[in-house]
């Protein structure tokens, strides 16, 4: 149970760009472990709303790596592709709401813009959006749709102590606060660091944080456990989600695999699907990376054995008692 009586939701929500890597079983395991803690429900989203990167079969065969790791979904897994309804319906409510508008730029109008301000990008860095739309489109067609940032807080000037069921969260001067489970307190200015940020591309396609909001939404997800590499999205996400009136959920960002180049372990950067001939392995080291102890007489013990004795150990770290 969670401190508003809500029961405990979590979920993994990969894209189904390829098979899981070393990184991506280190979250799945994460968000089971502190389900598994919390005595609560543990579901699976495959998040294939960007087509172009996904992989055919992809998402299947992700189900079955997880599967081979004793990581079984509580009900059966989600896919966005069948939910554009509900992120139509987000979308008008925004645009009904005025918190939203058409925008007909491209990444290369916005580079250039920001160029003309004496910004440069930064590698593997997106420029935050100038607001070049923001007050109209001068004539050109819109291709995209982007939330609007500024007038959004403009309207929470009043409401700087938001109190979801689940977290705590505020929009004040000009920032966003949050709680990280392990990182502890956050804070972004959502306008400097990205901007007004886009709800659905130029291409037609849903962009992550409307679709994920919403499904979290939809889905009771109380836990969002997830990446330290995502925890930069939790400010937009806090901002939809008092935009569209929906409950805020705690968030936990674990530790990153690293790639011998020193990057996070990515399918962009290489990753290898993971060898599962012996998922308790395999588990074993997505364990460590998540600061679990190593199980004793490993080559006796089974996949329960080590996925019991690793939630024990996730509770003691992460408190299990959530109150």
């Amino acid at each position: 149970m969670t401190g508003s009586g809500l029961r405990y939701t979590g979920r993994f929500a990969p894209s189904p760009t390829g098979p899981l890597h070393a990184g991506s079983l280190a979250a799945a395991l994460a968000s089971w472990l502190d389900a598994r803690a919390h005595g609560g429900r543990w579901l699976v989203r495959i998040e294939d709303v960007d087509t172009p990167r996904c992989v055919a079969g992809g998402g299947e065969f992700i189900l079955q790596q997880l599967a081979a790791c004793g990581l079984l979904p509580d009900a059966p897994p989600e896919w966005q592709s069948a939910r554009t309804a509900l992120y139509e319906r987000a979308l008008a409510q925004l645009i009904e709401q005025g918190d939203t508008y058409p925008c007909a730029c491209s990444r290369k109008d916005i580079e250039d813009a920001q160029a003309a301000l004496g910004h440069a990008r930064e590698r593997h860095a997106a420029l935050p959006y100038p607001g070049t739309c923001r007050h109209g489109l001068h004539g050109r067609a819109g291709r995209s749709w982007r939330f609007h940032v500024a007038n959004f807080k403009q309207k929470q000037v009043s409401a700087l102590d938001y109190q979801a069921p689940i977290a705590i969260n505020s929009v004040a001067n000009e920032l966003v606060h949050w709680q990280d489970r392990r990182l502890g307190s956050q804070v972004q200015d959502v306008a400097a660091a990205v901007g007004d940020f886009v709800l659905r591309r130029a291409d037609g396609l849903w962009a992550y944080q409307l679709a994920v909001v919403v499904d979290d939404a939809d889905q009771g997800i109380t836990d969002v456990v997830r990446g330290e590499d995502l925890a930069d999205n939790t400010p937009r996400q806090i901002l939809l989600q008092q935009a569209l009136g929906v409950p805020a959920p705690r968030y936990l960002h674990t530790p990153l695999v690293w790639g011998d180049n020193g990057e996070k372990l990515s399918k962009q950067n290489g990753a290898q699907a993971l060898d599962l001939s012996n998922p308790l392995l395999a588990l074993a080291q997505a364990a460590q990376v998540l600061g679990l102890p190593a199980l004793e007489d490993a080559r006796n013990r089974s996949l329960s054995d080590g996925l019991h004795a690793w939630a024990a150990a996730w509770r003691r770290n992460y408190n299990g008692d959530r109150d």
